[in-house]
């Protein structure tokens, strides 16, 4: 056998899948995976030389209009079923949990001033938050400790997840809805902005600790 040869089947070895082959590989992780997949972890599986990102773009053009849907959630991916069709993934018996109105509107601070202090959240509102309050939401897994702020003190600061992002169906926190859409949908009617005539966190959801608000 010449040089040639074995070079060309050493070559072989390491020349990536077909296109179509790897949309099936990427198909079949995201399929399988509870989580949402970063495309650095799909280059991690999959065969050297294969183009994660580019078959990601072929499949989520692929799966569109379809019942299950590939979404981008922050930085990574996952499939999930089509908006349209949630209707149908609904139980008769529902477990709710809700959320004390103090952890709604530091939720809402946090998601749409991130990263934000303990201190600048206080301010917002105008009452001081209890530290059940972010327990709550740390447990959820839908707020998360940030970078500290280069401050006196270096007070930590705190973000949303990518938990948070997924369960809302947003791709980045820049999916938000703006005023005008909280307004039409009647989530800022008759309610006083944040720090005006609101009790502390602990008097604040009632004698049963919790909110009508919202529900999840």
């Amino acid at each position: 056998m010449s040089d040639d040869t074995e070079f060309e089947q050493e070559e072989s070895l390491f020349e990536a899948p077909p296109m179509g082959e790897q949309e099936r590989m990427v198909e079949a992780v995201l399929f399988a995976s509870a989580a949402p997949v970063t495309v650095a972890e799909l280059a991690a599986r999959m065969p050297h030389g294969s183009d994660p990102a580019e078959a990601l773009v072929h499949l989520r053009k692929r799966y569109e209009g379809r019942g299950v849907n590939l979404v981008r959630v922050g930085d990574s991916w996952a499939m999930r079923t089509a908006h349209d069709l949630g209707f149908l993934m609904h139980k008769e018996v529902v477990e709710t949990r809700k959320l004390s109105r103090a952890a709604i509107e530091t939720l809402a601070i946090i998601s749409y001033h991130q990263p934000v202090t303990r201190a600048e959240i206080e301010e917002i509102r105008g009452v001081s938050v209890s530290r059940g309050t972010v327990d709550q939401l740390l447990e959820l897994e839908w707020i998360r400790f940030g970078r500290r702020k280069m401050t006196p003190g270096r007070p930590v600061t705190f973000v949303v997840t990518q938990s948070f992002l997924d369960h809302f169906g947003l791709e980045s926190a820049r999916d938000l809805p703006g005023l005008k859409e909280l307004r039409a949908a009647g989530l800022l009617d008759n309610r006083p902005p944040p720090g005006i005539g609101l009790p502390d966190d602990e008097d604040e959801a009632g004698e049963d600790g919790q909110s009508e608000m919202f529900e999840e």
